[in-house]
């Protein structure tokens, strides 16, 4: 193997793979890169078993071959050449270690047979369609706050992709919830999508899934089967592993005869929250809200630390009521809407409240009330 690569390609391609290996493992391979040259471009692939990584980058290629090496130690030492320089690489034939030569710096890299690299990508993708990649990211940025970090809980341990009818139309949604609140995101199906089974993609992917999406003015190709799912991003490729659980019916969460609607500013509900907030405990976080008249009084109650309080308009028009919600996760949701008001659909102070941005709005989020 020997091929020349411009630098700033290779480090492009390293960085958006390299953040999958872990730092520590117990299996050497996976602590490696795989490089494979072959007909003027390169290959670069990582994976941690359960999510695998490969980018494509133009290379002069003398003589194609494949090698692994430290996918973290390559990476640095890519990154602190100087810009515009040309890196070589080649097995010296002596050693059997990787030779990177540039400008006058020589490395010599010990390597890991390319036989022993663990492949992914086997296996048939039963659907296949294109979906915007602002779509894409709207879907997961909303939505992933919401995913529970409890190991017990692992079917929960991601974001929950489907499809479903609303209001006449297939819809794509994603949903995540860790039992205390919950987030349904929705876009238009895209073609090929109808029918794809209930998926859930885990925490590690969807973040990984959320850094290659640099260029929103593309789509982005999804490929999905029963066990995995596969995402091209123009050169990069992420295939995951998917949660084997299953999603429990978040429909019978979303409370339907939450009759009493508040809306607000959303901007001055979020920092008066904040402000509020302040001298809450940092294990319960309770904030309670005072609803009436239309007016909402935010108050915090903490032995510790004192008391706070602050008043603010709002439109309701219902009977008064008290209701205390955990501030983390109201601010986490008010910061999620896109809208300037807020809308709450409320019930009683024992009962789920739905937050959104209007009526119909594609993203909604349910939030568990606190005794307070």
């Amino acid at each position: 193997m020997k091929f020349t690569i411009e630098r700033t390609a290779l480090l492009k391609a390293l960085s958006h793979i390299h953040r999958i290996v872990e730092r520590r493992n117990t299996i050497p391979i996976l602590s490696n890169v795989l490089i494979e040259a072959r007909e003027g471009q390169l290959e670069l692939k990582a994976t941690d078993l359960d999510l695998e990584a490969t980018e494509v980058a133009p290379a002069d290629v003398a003589a194609a071959g494949a090698t692994t090496v430290s996918a973290h130690t390559f990476h640095d030492i890519v990154r602190k050449l100087p810009e515009g320089a040309q890196v070589s690489l080649e097995i010296a034939p002596d050693t059997g270690q990787l030779l990177l030569r540039s400008g006058r710096s020589r490395f010599h890299l010990q390597c890991l047979p390319a036989s022993d690299f663990p492949d992914l990508t086997s296996g048939e993708f039963a659907h296949k369609f294109d979906l915007p990649a602002v779509e894409l990211r709207r879907l997961i940025d909303n939505a992933q706050f919401a995913i529970s970090t409890e190991e017990t809980r692992y079917y929960l341990n991601g974001i929950y992709f489907h499809t479903a009818e609303s209001n006449g139309a297939t819809v794509l949604r994603a949903v995540a919830t860790d039992g205390h609140r919950l987030a349904r995101i929705e876009a238009p199906a895209p073609a090929g999508a109808a029918g794809m089974p209930g998926v859930i993609a885990p925490r590690k992917a969807v973040g990984e899934i959320l850094k290659l999406l640099e260029d929103l003015s593309r789509d982005v190709t999804i490929e999905i089967s029963q066990v995995k799912a596969r995402f091209r991003f123009g050169e990069v490729t992420l295939t995951t592993k998917l949660i084997d659980g299953t999603f429990p019916d978040y429909t019978r969460v979303i409370p339907l005869n939450n009759d009493k609607r508040l809306v607000v500013d959303k901007d001055q509900f979020q920092r008066a929250v904040d402000r509020v907030s302040t001298i809450s405990s940092d294990r319960g976080r309770a904030i309670k809200l005072s609803i009436g008249d239309n007016r909402m009084t935010l108050s915090v109650n903490n032995p510790d630390s004192g008391s706070a309080s602050e008043e603010i308009e709002v439109d309701y028009d219902s009977a008064p009521m008290d209701i205390g919600f955990n501030s983390r996760y109201l601010l986490e949701i008010a910061q999620q809407l896109s809208g300037d008001t807020a809308l709450m659909k409320l019930a009683d102070p024992g009962s789920p409240t739905i937050i959104m941005d209007r009526d119909g709005a594609q993203a909604l989020y349910v939030l568990m009330p606190l005794r307070v």
